[in-house]
């Protein structure tokens, strides 16, 4: 069995809004990710995945939970020395691929700031070599690192964060929605970029994304969230063809197929979340339907999905 790399337990992440509000942002949820996988996390806008992507890599203190990598909790009080080697294992892919990157920095300087801080090479020259064979892993071209970013297209400016993550070597990348500000024609290029790098180098991703199509591409098991909650998670096979929970459902049935004749007959679920069974006084908890396939329901759910 894979080797487990990160196990979050119990995660909360909460926000005060005003003197008396509280949004539950993340709301207790629980799941692992293994050595090599890409685990892609699901929803719509709001339903916290990206919240759980920065409080996983401390962007955010997490409010309650733990975050355990390679054995150690994350959240723990550190020292500076322990949170930088944490911040060189782990590194993030973020959603704006301009607003990431300093306008003011030339794409030699943005790319090298990990280098930099971590100390990773000796001198100006080995620096600027690092630099242009990271460029070039990304497709691009060692010419570029004396442009600015505004002289990138998104494509290619994300092409830039990727570079950038990669510098300081990282076992883990959390990719939130590195794919949404970008044309269709450039996403799957994106996408399969970073799968090359994976099987290169190794790398674990946490894949955040509202687009189950491309999730079901490149991730190994898929996570769905709502409302803070994690609802069902399991082989992303068995996610996209055999969905359990109600919400699950009713994002599978929003995804259009280039199939005039299935469009035309295409039934899109509803789902109603005030209406929902576990909103009843029962005990509401992932329940393990199938082996690694686990959904958030009662115990009267579970024995009809288990049917």
């Amino acid at each position: 069995m894979a080797e487990k790399l990160l196990e979050i337990k119990n995660l909360k992440q909460y926000f005060n809004v005003g003197t008396k509000n509280e949004v539950r942002a993340v709301d207790d949820i629980t799941f692992d990710i293994y050595k090599g996988e890409t685990l892609g996390i699901v929803g719509e806008s709001g339903c916290g995945k990206s919240t759980t992507g920065r409080t996983i890599i401390r962007l955010y203190d997490a409010t309650g939970g733990e975050v355990i990598y390679d054995g150690v909790d994350v959240h723990a009080k550190k020292s500076k020395k322990e949170l930088k080697a944490f911040n060189r294992k782990m590194q993030m892919i973020f959603q704006d691929p301009y607003a990431s990157l300093n306008p003011r920095m030339k794409v030699l300087d943005i790319i090298a700031e990990g280098l930099d801080i971590h100390g990773l090479v000796k001198n100006t020259k080995e620096r600027t070599a690092r630099v242009h064979e990271l460029l070039e892993t990304v497709g691009l071209n060692r010419e570029h690192a004396n442009r600015y970013p505004h002289e990138f297209s998104g494509g290619q400016r994300q092409r830039l964060g990727i570079a950038r993550a990669l510098a300081v070597e990282p076992e883990f990348i959390i990719a939130d929605e590195p794919i949404s500000a970008l044309d269709v024609s450039i996403q799957a290029q994106v996408v399969n970029l970073l799968k090359e790098l994976q099987e290169e180098r190794g790398l674990t991703y946490l894949f955040i994304a509202h687009d189950l199509s491309m999730v079901k591409y490149i991730s190994d098991r898929i996570g769905v969230m709502h409302f803070g909650k994690l609802v069902e998670i399991g082989p992303a096979a068995t996610i996209y063809t055999a969905p359990l929970h109600p919400y699950t459902q009713s994002l599978l049935s929003a995804i259009p197929l280039p199939d005039p004749a299935y469009e035309r007959s295409r039934v899109r679920i509803s789902y109603d979340p005030t209406s929902h069974k576990y909103l009843q006084d029962e005990e509401v908890i992932m329940r393990e339907v199938t082996p690694g396939h686990f959904v958030l329901c009662s115990q009267r759910e579970f024995e009809t999905f288990a049917k």
